[in-house]
């Protein structure tokens, strides 16, 4: 049976940063990256803007071109699933039957969409947009003359993807269960904001509305029929209401699993020499007063990785990186610093009329986030305040006449 000295499972952020950090930190082993992706790993954020608006061709959102791989000797296998594992022996099953022992496993796999479980929701013309191959797809039908589409889901990813159909004029209905968009992830003023937005450019954005059934003709998405019996006519449907973590083999094989995989401040699970990283991995977050929670972002999937590999090459060091995310909108840059998680109190620095501002999360007084519109300056100041932990007026916080770098600590 072949073996290798890391195995890593998964060819997104996380595993190709988990890759290029071993090489970067001096691992001379052998490294192979087993990946369901048949293509070369590449950049995921761009799939729901820069790619499928046409801005950028796949090649130019590679993570790195294909000689970085051989020239730095690390093998992959695309293609290919990981089955299971049998942490006593140290070996993966590969779906194509074979067997391959390792030293040290990293597991980068990510997340499956989540789908929609009510009937028609295998129609053809049902779309998610996770991988290239779903893209892809997508693209093809908007080639072929789809016009009107039904987004499921008020998240980034349903956001994004109704403003690029918005810019490649597309009739566009956007569907959200509760009563504001990106409600789990950002506060009222936010909300308000994009809402207004996506409206302004043409979204039928409906709020508290749920689908009951998908309804087809010849095999094909026809009609989005709602709970209240009406019914919104759509050549295809994207579906963008989360993931599910793919961890099945690492939960089979023992490894303690809960919100996806656990794993300590090392990224190491509960199963020996096995580590999990990026989006489906849970910590415990020093940013969200020690939660356990899994970020889905490339910060989080890149630092993550980067601290795995300086755990397998003998420098471990607590998992404790900065948390930020950025979503593309339209001509609307936001970019959030730290998490929001139980904030009680927000103050709006800046008028959302004037299409930049930010919201400053606070939580017992303390600055813990902010979300920030087309304010790179808030962003990069506002940074500081929550890693230093700063509690100030909060006149001055809404005052943009103040510079946020005033107000931390010297």
């Amino acid at each position: 049976m072949e073996t290798r000295d890391v195995i890593i499972v998964g060819s997104g952020h996380g595993g190709a940063q988990a890759a290029i950090a071993l090489r970067q930190n001096g691992f001379e082993g052998s490294v192979l990256m087993v990946s369901r992706d048949s293509e070369l790993p590449y950049e995921r954020p761009p799939l729901s803007k820069e790619y499928l608006s046409g801005d950028k061709p796949f090649e130019r959102i590679l993570i790195r071109p294909e000689q970085f791989w051989s020239d730095k000797n690390i093998e992959l296998r695309l293609g290919t699933e990981v089955v299971a594992i049998d942490p006593a022996m140290h070996e993966v099953a590969l779906g194509d039957g074979e067997s391959i022992g390792y030293s040290k496993l990293i597991w980068a796999a990510g997340g499956a969409p989540r789908a929609l479980t009510c009937s028609g929701a295998d129609l053809k013309g049902v779309h998610a947009v996770r991988t290239r191959s779903d893209v892809d797809a997508l693209m093809r039908e908007l080639a072929d003359g789809a016009k009107r589409a039904v987004v499921v889901g008020g998240g980034y990813i349903g956001l994004e993807a109704a403003a690029v159909l918005r810019k490649l004029d597309c009739e566009v209905t956007l569907l959200e269960a509760q009563p504001r968009v990106l409600a789990r992830v950002a506060g009222e003023e936010l909300s308000a904001f994009y809402q207004a937005e996506h409206r302004a450019h043409g979204v039928d954005l409906r709020l508290e509305t749920m689908v009951d059934c998908l309804e087809g003709e010849d095999g094909r998405v026809a009609r989005v029929r709602l709970h209240d019996g009406s019914a919104i006519d759509a050549d295809l449907v994207i579906v963008g209401i989360g993931i599910v973590p793919s961890v099945e083999p690492l939960a089979k094989a023992g490894a303690v699993c809960s919100n996806g995989v656990d794993v300590d401040r090392s990224c190491r699970t509960s199963l020996e020499d096995v580590f999990a990283i990026g989006d489906c991995a849970a910590h415990s977050s020093r940013w969200a007063q020690n939660a356990v929670l899994r970020i889905e972002s490339v910060q989080n999937a890149n630092d993550m990785a980067t601290a795995a590999a300086k755990a397998i090459c003998g420098d471990p060091q607590d998992y404790a990186a900065f948390p930020w995310f950025w979503s593309n909108q339209y001509d609307l840059k936001l970019q959030t610093a730290g998490l929001s998680t139980g904030y009680d109190a927000a103050v709006l620095r800046g008028d959302p009329a004037a299409r930049s501002f930010s919201v400053v999360y606070l939580r017992d007084g303390q600055v813990i986030a902010l979300d920030c519109v087309n304010a790179m300056k808030d962003f990069v100041q506002g940074r500081k305040l929550v890693e230093q932990g700063v509690s100030p007026d909060p006149k001055a916080v809404a005052d943009t006449g103040t510079p946020l770098k005033e107000l931390a600590t010297s």
